[in-house]
């Protein structure tokens, strides 16, 4: 299949390597030209523009950091929906807000394009060995005509309905329930060590039996090691997350006293200068509030 893939940074890279091996036929453009020439090399064409990379092809997937990035590429003059050809898909694997995907369905079809709404969960080594979770909504039609893309990208994919804005809603709550999970396995390692308890003996504890599953794996042993690098999500992406989630439960008029904390405990974050760290590093603020 002949694809565009616009976004090339720590999931983006991956994710267009595995479908390269798959024996997808890929044009490639990032905004630094630099990670753009090493899927050259791949296999990979390079495009000038995000319009060169949309230009005739079967699929354009867009995997980028935030709302602005993603409006900049698709609906700037001169942009992607310009040059993406009719009946083409656009797939936006981003993790963007609930009224851009909305925007993005309706532009798409006035251009008599299709859109697909797919952002993953997993991080930067699940992306490089094609092992995401990938949440998938929008015509049922192009789901299936992109299954083999998926399938080179991710280890399961969930269809969820025709309205493309569902997949967001749930990454966005997805993440949510991560940062939950960060916060209170801070809190739970920052009384252990206060008492004197081994912290890898928790996590052992916590992990062989009530939980087992890998989000309290990952951020258990991060947390537990404190050993924060290398940065897999940045911590201004999560908060830029909890933010769009809690436009979204205004929007909804539905009450997250949860999503609230989290969102101080990110400004928190931020205020102590750890914009370029981790976003399980706002354990980081919970040990010092601990004394730690």
């Amino acid at each position: 299949m002949k694809v565009g893939f616009i976004g090339l940074g720590s999931m983006g890279a991956g994710m267009s390597r595995n479908l390269i091996k798959a024996g997808h036929d890929l044009v490639v453009y990032n905004r630094t030209r630099s990670l753009a020439q090493e899927m050259r090399s791949l296999g990979a064409k390079v495009a000038d523009t995000a319009s060169e990379a949309a230009a005739g092809v079967e699929v354009l997937i867009t995997m980028l950091a935030d709302d602005r990035a993603v409006q900049d590429v698709i609906f700037e003059p001169g942009a992607a929906i310009e040059s993406l050809p009719e009946g083409a898909v656009h797939i936006s694997m981003s993790t963007i807000s609930v009224d851009l995907s909305r925007g993005l369905a309706k532009s798409h079809a006035n251009k008599h394009q299709n859109y697909i709404a797919a952002p993953v969960f997993g991080r930067p080594d699940a992306a490089a060995a094609g092992k995401l979770f990938i949440v998938s909504a929008g015509p049922s039609e192009s789901i299936e005509k992109c299954r083999s893309l998926f399938a080179a990208m991710g280890q399961r994919t969930f269809m969820i309905n025709e309205d493309a804005p569902a997949a967001n809603l749930i990454k966005l709550s997805g993440n949510f329930l991560t940062t939950t999970v960060i916060e209170s396995l801070a809190e739970a390692f920052a009384l252990m060590r206060k008492a004197g308890v081994d912290p890898q003996k928790f996590l052992e504890v916590l992990t062989e039996s009530m939980f087992s599953a890998p989000v309290y794996k990952t951020y258990g042993g991060i947390i537990a090691s404190e050993k924060f690098e290398p940065v897999g999500f940045k911590l201004p992406l999560g908060f830029k997350d909890n933010r769009l989630l809690l436009a979204a439960a205004e929007e909804a008029f539905v009450p997250m006293p949860m999503v609230s904390l989290m969102h101080d405990r990110f400004v928190a974050a931020l205020a102590q200068g750890l914009e370029n760290a981790d976003w399980s590093a706002i354990a980081r603020v919970t040990y010092r509030n601990a004394g730690l």
